[in-house]
């Protein structure tokens, strides 16, 4: 395996990229299981560039070597902002997300299976979160997901509750401060 290059991509650079980063979704995503259901490829790539790309503060980073290995992408939400309205509760349902009106949510971290436990997942996190210009980093989990809690929790995440999308069952809200706010 090659080196691996960390770039940032813009919104334009992210949306003529969006096939091969929903390839290394789908391939990052994908149940080895015989009888697993495949990652929805679609579904991602219709909230990645219908909402996701579209969000203030959008910022993305793509490791490649040279196809792409990872991706960490995210966007600021504002305590008032829209991005809180697809859930039931709001931020002020968890108090350390209460106290913050500004909360950088990280939508994807995403390795490829050939490039983990190669110490990428960490590379991509604090490249993506070190120009966040909020006080708290906020991850979204689905609560059976015990492999990517626990890399959650290696990368320095805490659990601090849970929010309930309108639709949907409740995700485990994981958040991080973001040091030089402190």
């Amino acid at each position: 395996m090659g080196t691996l290059f960390l770039r940032r991509l813009s919104r334009w650079q992210a949306e003529t990229e969006r096939d091969q980063i929903a390839d290394l979704f789908a391939a990052a995503l994908r149940d080895p299981a015989p009888d697993a259901v495949p990652p929805d490829r679609a579904a991602f790539l219709r909230r990645f560039v219908d909402h996701d790309v579209q969000q203030p503060e959008f910022d993305l980073v793509l490791a490649g070597d040279p196809s792409p290995a990872g991706c960490a992408y995210g966007f600021l939400a504002e305590r008032d902002g829209g991005w809180w309205s697809r859930f039931r509760e709001r931020p002020e349902a968890l108090p350390q997300l209460a106290e913050n009106r500004r909360v950088f949510v990280v939508a994807q971290l995403l390795v490829h299976p050939r490039r983990r436990g190669q110490g990428l997942a960490g590379r991509l996190q604090r490249e993506l979160l070190s120009r966040a210009s909020a006080p708290l980093a906020l991850l979204l989990l689905e609560p059976g997901n015990g492999p990517a809690q626990a890399a959650a929790q290696a990368l320095g995440w805490s659990k601090t509750g849970q929010l309930t999308p309108s639709e949907g069952t409740p995700l485990g809200a994981w958040t991080i401060p973001l040091g030089r706010h402190g």
